[in-house]
C-alpha cells in the first residue's frame, strides 16, 4: 500500500507592477500610436541621428539623449509607424523597471498604484510612443530616487550604487538642466541627513551627472564656447529665463494645447484639472504622515525631488506645455500611493472598509475616465497638426524641392524633415543663418521659404514667386529660375 501525500503551495502572488506595464504598453498600442505623425521637436530629435535625412538646428538647451536612443532604430527603417511601436514598447518596459525599484521600499501593491497614477495620465500615456524626452527624464528621477534610498540603507550592495550612478547620468543625458535639478536635492540629502553621511551615494550621483552631462558640456565647448555662453544661449532661446510665475499657464494648458506659448488660451474643462489643483496638498498631507510614522524618507525625498523638478517650468519660465511636469508627477506617485494606502488602514470598520474600497475604485476610474477623454482630443490635434506638415512637405516636393534642398521660416524643421530638406531660419530662437548666406545657397540648390499667408514674405523674398499651400495655412516663396 503506497501512501499518498498532498504537498500544500503557496499562492502565486499576482505581478501587479508589471499588469500595469502591459496595460501601459496596450494602451500606447491602441490608442496612441497609430495616430501620431511627427511633431516639431521630434523632428529636431530625429534628424541627429537619421542617415537619410539633413540635420536639422539643434539648440542650446537641448540634449541629444533622445537621439541616441532612437538612433538604432533609424539605422534600420525610417518608418514612423516601426520607431512608434518600439518607443511605446520601451516605454512600457521602463515604466515597469522604474517602479520595480520602489517595491523593495513600497511592497508590490503601493508599487503598482504608484506606477497606475504615473501611467494613466494623458501626458504620459501621449509622450510614451514619442521621440520626446521628458518622459525619460521622469522615469529615470523616479528610478534614481528609488535607487538612492535603497542605497543609503545598510546593507547597500553596489547594484543601487550602480544604479543611482546610471539613473542619474541617463536623466542628465536626456535633458541637462534636469540632471542637475535632480541631482541637486539628492547632494543636498548626503549633506543635511546624518544618516546619509556617506561618501559613496554622493559619488555615485556626482558620478552619474558627470558622465550623463559630458556630452553636452563637450558640445558647449564646441559650439558655443563654453558651458556659460551655452546657458546663455539656452536662455535667449527660452525667451530669457528669470523670475516668471508659470504656475498659471501650466494649469491652463493642462488638458492642452501641447505647446502653450505664448500662453494666453482660456482654460479648457477645468473640472478636468481638479486633480492637479490637488496635488500639492496630497502631497503635504503625505509629507505629514510619514513624518510621523518616522518613515520620512520613502516620502520626503520624492517630494523635494519633485520640488526642485518643477521649479525651472513653474517660476523661470513665461510659457508653459503639459510635458514639462512629467518628472514631477513620477516622483509624486509613491508618496501618493504611500497616502492611499495610510488611508485605507485608516478604515478599521470592518463594513466601511468594502464602502471605502469601492468608492477609491470608483474616483480612480472616473480619474483614468477624464484622462482618456483629454488624450483622445490632445491625440487628434497632434495628428491634425503632423497631417498640415506632411500635406506642405508634399505640395514642397510638387514644386520641385528635392533633396538636395533647403527649407526656412515657418515651421521649416518638421516640413522639411518630410520633404527630405534641410531646415534653417534667419530670426526667431531659432536663428541659424543669415539672409545673406540663404541666397547664396539658394542659387545652388532648390530652396522654399515659408510663411503664413497673411503675413507676406520677409524682406529677402519679397521678389520670390509665391505658391499657396493651402492645406497647411502657408505660403511657398521660391527664387525666381
Amino acid at each position: 500500500m503506497i501512501a499518498s501525500s498532498t504537498v500544500l503551495r503557496p499562492p502565486r502572488r499576482i505581478p501587479w507592477p508589471a499588469l500595469v506595464g502591459l496595460a501601459y504598453a496596450v494602451t500606447q498600442l491602441v490608442f496612441v500610436v497609430p495616430h501620431l505623425g511627427l511633431g516639431w521637436d521630434e523632428t529636431v530629435y530625429l534628424s541627429q541621428a537619421d542617415p537619410h535625412r539633413p540635420a536639422a538646428y539643434f539648440s542650446a538647451p537641448r540634449s541629444r539623449g533622445i537621439s541616441l536612443l532612437t538612433a538604432p532604430v533609424l539605422a534600420v527603417t525610417d518608418s514612423t509607424a516601426v520607431l512608434r511601436v518600439v518607443l511605446a514598447l520601451l516605454s512600457a518596459a521602463a515604466l515597469y523597471a522604474a517602479y520595480r525599484v520602489w517595491q523593495p521600499l513600497l511592497g508590490p501593491g503601493r508599487t503598482a498604484l504608484a506606477a497606475l497614477l504615473f501611467a494613466g495620465l494623458w501626458t504620459t500615456l501621449l509622450y510614451g510612443p514619442q521621440a520626446m524626452p521628458n518622459l525619460w527624464v521622469a522615469l529615470s528621477a523616479v528610478a534614481a530616487v528609488g535607487w538612492f534610498l535603497r542605497a543609503t540603507h545598510p546593507p547597500a550592495g553596489r547594484r543601487a550604487l550602480l544604479g543611482l550612478g546610471a539613473m542619474v547620468a541617463a536623466a542628465t543625458c536626456f535633458r541637462f538642466s534636469d540632471g542637475v535639478w535632480l541631482a541637486l536635492p539628492l547632494l543636498a540629502a548626503c549633506a543635511i541627513v546624518p544618516a546619509w553621511r556617506r561618501p559613496a551615494p554622493a559619488l555615485a550621483v556626482a558620478s552619474g551627472f558627470a558622465v550623463g552631462g559630458a556630452e553636452w558640456i563637450a558640445e558647449a565647448y564646441l559650439r558655443w564656447g563654453g558651458v556659460g555662453a551655452r546657458l546663455h544661449a539656452s536662455s535667449a532661446t527660452e525667451g530669457g529665463m528669470g523670475t516668471h510665475w508659470a504656475g498659471g499657464m501650466a494649469w491652463r494648458s493642462l488638458n492642452g494645447p501641447l505647446l502653450c506659448r505664448p500662453c494666453h488660451r482660456p482654460l479648457v474643462h477645468p473640472e478636468l484639472t481638479l486633480w492637479w489643483l490637488a496635488l500639492p496638498a496630497l502631497a503635504l498631507i503625505a509629507c505629514v504622515l510619514a513624518w510621523r510614522a518616522r518613515r520620512g524618507a520613502v516620502v520626503l525625498l520624492p517630494v523635494a525631488c519633485a520640488a526642485a523638478l518643477s521649479i525651472p517650468y513653474l517660476l523661470l519660465i513665461d510659457y508653459s506645455a503639459p510635458r514639462f511636469l512629467l518628472p514631477v508627477y513620477a516622483l509624486l506617485s509613491p508618496p501618493l500611493a504611500t497616502l492611499a494606502a495610510h488611508a485605507a488602514h485608516a478604515i478599521r470598520s470592518p463594513r466601511a472598509r468594502p464602502l471605502a474600497a469601492g468608492l477609491a475604485a470608483a474616483l480612480l476610474a472616473l480619474h483614468l475616465s477624464a484622462q482618456y477623454h483629454v488624450l483622445d482630443r490632445n491625440t487628434a490635434h497632434a495628428r491634425a497638426t503632423a497631417a498640415r506638415y506632411r500635406t506642405a512637405a508634399h505640395d514642397l516636393r510638387r514644386l520641385g524641392l528635392t533633396p538636395p534642398c533647403l527649407v526656412s521660416g515657418t515651421h521649416a524643421p518638421p516640413i522639411g524633415y518630410d520633404a527630405g530638406c534641410a531646415s534653417a531660419n534667419v530670426g526667431g530662437n531659432n536663428r541659424d543663418t543669415t539672409a545673406h548666406a540663404l541666397l547664396r545657397r539658394a542659387a545652388r540648390e532648390p530652396v522654399a521659404t515659408l510663411a503664413r499667408t497673411r503675413s507676406g514674405p520677409p524682406r529677402y523674398a519679397r521678389a520670390w514667386t509665391p505658391h499657396p499651400l493651402p492645406g497647411a495655412g502657408l505660403t511657398a516663396y521660391t527664387p525666381p529660375h
